[in-house]
């Protein structure tokens, strides 16, 4: 079975995640089929960029999201699609609609840096917030 998933990338205790399409059975940093978006959990507000239009086409051909995906795709907006692509809208339709939403600013602005410190060798990341306050 086809999944939409969570891919780590990143240093130690900095993670990012790629959101990538992958068997199952492969492991987590396994190979993928696809790459479909990031999510960056250390910027506030956590960063989450898909492309609407591949996870529109690998939901409609029967992929399976993730938890933590379907949490991301709801942020998003693209759960919703999906639903109103279900009852027979047009793909078009909706890319577009997100496509637009993106260029008007609805959706939240991604930042390209992190705002939270990276924690020193053996600190936890509550004390490196702590220590850059």
């Amino acid at each position: 079975m086809v999944r939409i998933r969570l891919r780590r990338m990143g240093l130690k205790k900095q993670p990012t995640y790629r959101i990538v399409i992958a068997d199952q059975r492969s492991s987590r940093n396994g190979g993928f089929i696809e790459n479909i978006g990031n999510y960056n959990p250390r910027t506030e507000p956590p960063t989450n960029v898909v492309n609407e239009e591949r996870a529109l086409y690998w939901l409609s051909v029967g992929a399976q999201p993730s938890e933590a995906i379907i949490n991301i795709l709801n942020r998003t907006g693209t759960m919703a699609r999906f639903e109103r692509l279900k009852k027979g809208e047009s793909m078009e339709a909706l890319v577009a609609e997100a496509n637009a939403a993106k260029a008007a600013g609805l959706t939240t602005p991604v930042s390209v840096k992190t705002s939270r410190p990276a924690p020193a060798a053996g600190q936890s990341w509550k004390k490196a917030k702590e220590a850059a306050s």
